[in-house]
């Protein structure tokens, strides 16, 4: 079952979408988000098949998406929606939309396959109600990657796996080898889940200024936001598990 909402979207509601075979699951999130005067669920979807044929027509800022669904999982309505908004006009709402992938497992190899598909992060369905809401606003804003200590736990768990992708293709390590110092500095903090603030206060910046190293570092690397930024990161040894 899908409900989309019809009206007008407020410029200053981040419009949800929900995409979970289980009603109750939807229900939940629901109330929640609904309760939050900022957030709005304008879809609700039970399998990855309907949220894509829902969302080519009607505009989300945020997907909160499950990973495993009967049909077309998680993994591949991520990929097809990315794929719609790649085709979208610049500046339409589609081309802008971010999605979480909800799961139950900690270090869920699904989840990583979710990212490499496109997703701007992950969180664990039993998140405390704060968390998500968090994630939803910080996804929405994209200047920091959601659930730092958690996705870093994914990424030093599937390390190995990155780097041994990397030097099939070193691309990336080119692209690192391009920044400038004061870029690879912020990629670093960039790379250990800092955020914009945080990295202006380490570095003794303006948050303006690390705003702008981070839109170069992103365009340089051909990262699509901060968590590809990571797992980039992860594959050129930027990082390593534990650092």
């Amino acid at each position: 079952m899908i409900t989309a909402a019809d009206a007008q979207p407020d410029a200053d509601v981040i419009r949800v979408a929900l995409v979970d075979d289980q009603r109750l699951v939807r229900s939940g999130l629901g109330m929640l988000i609904n309760s939050q005067p900022d957030l709005e669920v304008v879809v609700q979807a039970s399998t990855g098949f309907e949220a894509v044929q829902t969302l080519s027509s009607t505009s989300a800022d945020v997907v909160l998406m499950d990973i495993r669904m009967p049909g077309m999982d998680g993994i591949e309505a991520t990929r097809r929606l990315l794929e719609i908004a790649a085709t979208a006009p610049a500046g339409s709402p589609r081309a802008d939309v971010r999605i979480i992938v909800l799961t139950t497992f900690d270090l869920d190899e699904y989840a990583l396959a979710a990212i490499n598909a496109g997703a701007s992060g992950f969180l664990l369905k039993d998140a405390p109600p704060e968390e998500l809401l968090a994630a939803i606003r910080t996804v929405h804003r994209g200047d920091a990657v959601i659930a730092p200590s958690t996705t870093r736990r994914l990424l030093d768990h599937v390390a190995p796996m990155l780097r041994a992708q990397a030097s099939s293709s070193p691309v990336h390590s080119a692209a690192v080898e391009s920044l400038t110092a004061r870029e690879g500095q912020v990629f670093g903090l960039m790379a250990q889940g800092r955020s914009n603030p945080e990295i202006a206060t380490a570095l003794f910046v303006s948050e303006a200024t690390v705003k702008t190293h981070v839109g170069h570092i992103l365009a340089k690397l051909g990262a699509r936001d901060r968590v590809h930024a990571v797992v980039i990161a992860y594959e050129t040894g930027v990082v390593t598990p534990g650092g």
